[in-house]
């Protein structure tokens, strides 16, 4: 649907919590002469309702101070709206992660309270700009079909690393539908197909060890299927096998694998990556998964040089597992930053509780849990990888009008 123009007082609409931010906002809107009888008081609750039953305005200011859950509200507004709507929003929340999940919803911008006047003009003049720049709706071939390898280390026993690798999988199989391949590189004890409650077979083993018979047809007989979209390739080789894998034929099962999978996904053991440094330098993204253990922070810092030594140009990510955990956090998350000298991506909450109950489902988190704290952080993590909005459910601004989905 097109960008419909608005006039008189559907051009504005605020819906706040405090007199402060009316106080500070009633100058910015005097200067453009838009009608101060607009802003109301209700947060974005008021808004939801409000607008449900009458045309919205082209620019939308919404306080989410009193929302319980501000992502569902959000996604609650952008039904109510019509296309052509510009939002912006405030709230006490001053996380950098919380600021990221607005701006992945698809509002305009986040502010923190409280918001003087210019901050709040500044909004608006760059919602004006948005509002007026051409939106980019081609998708260019090379970039819609790139093939991404992402490499899911846990940083010490128990992080977490492979049940961030297996759930990343399967959401981007099942959910978001793409030709996924999840790679279990622990020979020995991989949980990859146990995770699924699948035989993970000798696969892996037969493609290392007669790396001049792995082409397309190989891997297809070699992988087991989780569904139409999810491969899993692994082994559970005897523990007298030899570890040892020439370099040369795991290079070539990883050019395969990309050749055949738009999305491959390895849940790589620590130690694996410093026999095998290509590893890395042949990753798009490394995912380090951390818990915040003393040993776990010392490690984060050496596996961050390493890789970055490695290959200098790599995407890295960390997530924070089993936080709120108060007899597993030995470190402070501000410890834990400052130490490794950089801020974490993602963090997600311990839930012992919820963890048995998924191993005893059978099923991987994602599809028994899926409105669980924890598989809405794993869809972040997924969100990141993919970047293409085809791949993702529409947000605000797609919904909205102002983004057409790819």
């Amino acid at each position: 649907m097109e960008n419909q123009a608005k006039t008189g007082a559907q051009i504005f609409g605020a819906y706040l919590c405090d007199d402060e931010t009316t106080q500070n906002l009633v100058p910015v809107i005097n200067e453009r002469d838009w009608d101060t009888s607009q802003i109301k008081m209700g947060g974005i609750e008021s808004a939801i309702r409000t607008l449900a039953s009458l045309g919205s305005p082209q620019y939308l200011l919404v306080d989410l101070s009193n929302s319980v859950d501000p992502e569902d509200d959000i996604n609650a507004l952008a039904e109510v709206c019509e296309p052509g709507t510009m939002v912006i929003t405030i709230g006490t929340v001053n996380d950098v992660n919380f600021y990221r999940n607005m701006i992945a919803c698809g509002v305009q911008d986040y502010l923190v309270k409280p918001v003087d006047t210019e901050q709040l003009r500044e909004a608006f003049i760059n919602a004006e700009h948005t509002l007026r720049a051409p939106v980019d709706t081609v998708v260019h071939e090379e970039e819609s079909f790139k093939d991404k390898l992402v490499s899911v280390i846990s940083i010490r026993g128990g992080a977490g690393g492979s049940l961030i690798a297996t759930n990343l999988a399967w959401i981007l199989a099942n959910d978001r539908k793409q030709n996924t391949a999840l790679l279990d590189l622990d020979m020995h004890f991989g949980v990859g197909a146990l995770t699924f409650d699948l035989e993970p077979g000798r696969g892996l083993t037969d493609a290392l060890e007669n790396p001049n018979r792995v082409d397309g047809l190989f891997i297809e007989r070699a992988m087991i299927k989780e569904s139409d979209n999810l491969s899993i390739l692994g082994s559970e080789a005897p523990l007298n096998d030899p570890s040892y894998t020439d370099p040369a034929a795991l290079s070539h099962l990883l050019a395969e694998m990309r050749s055949n999978f738009k999305y491959v996904i390895l849940d790589l053991p620590k130690n694996t990556v410093a026999d095998y440094p290509m590893l890395i330098s042949e990753s798009d993204e490394v995912i380090l998964v951390s818990d915040l253990s003393l040993a776990a922070t010392r490690d984060m810092v050496r596996m961050i040089s390493y890789c970055t030594s490695v290959s200098p140009q790599v995407n890295i990510k960390i997530v924070l597992n089993k936080v709120n955990g108060p007899t597993l956090c030995e470190v402070s998350k501000k410890d834990f930053e400052a130490t490794i000298e950089r801020s974490c991506d993602w963090e997600i909450p311990l839930d012992q509780k919820l963890m048995v109950q998924v191993a005893k489902s059978g099923k991987v988190l994602a599809q028994s849990a899926k409105h669980s704290k924890i598989s809405k952080v794993i869809n972040n993590i997924c969100d990141s990888i993919v970047n293409d909005k085809s791949a993702k459910q529409p947000g605000l601004l797609e919904k909205l009008g102002l983004v057409k989905q790819k």
